[in-house]
């Protein structure tokens, strides 16, 4: 088994104090840092940062919080997840995380996506039923500005870029840029037509049923005449000292958030028995380090992955329980699934 990439993404999500309280965006946002620090210091080899534009998650601009998580780390790869650019300037996304590039000494990747919420288009000014062609347009430009070379460049979305360069320029020439996908075939071969890494984001069923879109991926990099590229999974859980532990503290937090946008959504409230089916059979990574360990290599061995990004953050779930479910990611977890890759199944 080649070299696996084991990073964790946070959404940012709002959490409860010592009282039971949430606690203020402020708060949130300095204790996303802290958690990023002891990220660092326990060997995770990526931290994404969510982009959300709703009072539930805190963070709107990742950017600007892994610049300050750089200032204070030393190795960890810093990111997105995702970057919504279809609301967004790709001009101004690519200087944003090329400035962060320099501040981390070439430690920055930005994950493209869609975006899984609308709050941003109607907040900056889009209309929903562009809903695709800006997220067309915008990554063309995008493709052409990783070139870091002059841009030519017009489409219906913005104004067009006539032998325009942009800087600041990056140390390597470019930066490590992936496309999230949520289950879309199109997105896929979108992905490989420009050349970017895939993030599938799994965050319901059972992984294996993903092992279309690998295949998918692979296929049209071959036909395109590309080299293969990676292929990662972003997917959610806790981790405690015991099973059971993991469980009951990750139940009310994971179901409040659920049923939170579910409602938004028309989804019916979740049950106990559908978490704990998500737990065994499905794309929930909940448990003792060991369960969680031998979870997530099974999912690398399914889907034939180069990296797994863990989202630690759950709803309501304190800040606390947050820290020491990275310190065991970080110094158990990590180092057991390495140890099962290594051994042949």
């Amino acid at each position: 088994m080649t070299h696996i990439e084991l990073g964790l993404d946070t959404f940012g999500d709002v959490t409860e104090g010592p009282d039971g309280a949430l606690i203020p965006h402020a708060q949130v946002i300095r204790n996303l840092i802290a958690e990023a620090e002891l990220a660092d210091r326990v060997g995770v080899d990526f931290i994404g940062v969510g982009e959300h534009h709703r009072d539930d998650f805190a963070v709107s601009s990742p950017e600007v919080v892994l610049a300050a998580i750089a200032g204070r780390t030393s190795r960890i790869r810093l990111g997105s997840a995702v970057t919504v650019l279809s609301s967004d300037d790709p001009v101004r996304v690519y200087q944003r995380f090329a400035t962060l590039d320099a501040a981390s000494n070439g430690r920055a990747e930005v994950i493209l996506g869609r975006g899984s919420f609308t709050e941003s288009f109607p907040l900056f000014g889009y209309a929903l039923d562009q809903y695709s062609v800006l997220f067309e347009e915008k990554l063309e430009l995008f493709a052409e500005l990783l070139k870091e070379q002059a841009v030519t460049w017009s489409g219906r979305t913005r104004a067009p870029l006539s032998n325009q360069h942009v800087y600041p320029k990056t140390d390597s020439a470019s930066i490590t840029t992936w496309i999230g996908v949520g289950g879309s075939p199109e997105s896929v071969v979108r992905a490989a037509h420009y050349g970017f890494p895939l993030m599938l984001a799994i965050i319901g069923g059972n992984p294996a049923r993903f092992r279309p879109y690998v295949e998918l991926y692979h296929k049209a990099l071959g036909e395109m005449g590309k080299a293969i590229l990676p292929v990662g999974v972003h997917s959610p859980g806790h981790i405690a000292e015991t099973d059971d532990e993991a469980r009951e503290a990750m139940w009310p937090a994971y179901k409040a958030m659920h049923d939170r946008i579910g409602g938004e959504r028309g989804w019916g409230p979740l049950s106990r028995a559908q978490f704990e089916q998500e737990i065994v059979h499905g794309s929930l990574y909940v448990g003792a380090p060991e369960t969680v360990a031998r979870k997530i290599a099974a999912t690398v061995r399914a889907l034939g992955i180069q990296r797994f990004d863990f989202k630690y953050s759950a709803g309501r779930l304190a800040h606390e329980r947050l820290m020491r479910c990275i310190e065991l990611y970080g110094t158990v977890v990590i180092p057991r699934v390495r140890e099962l890759l290594a051994t042949p199944a």
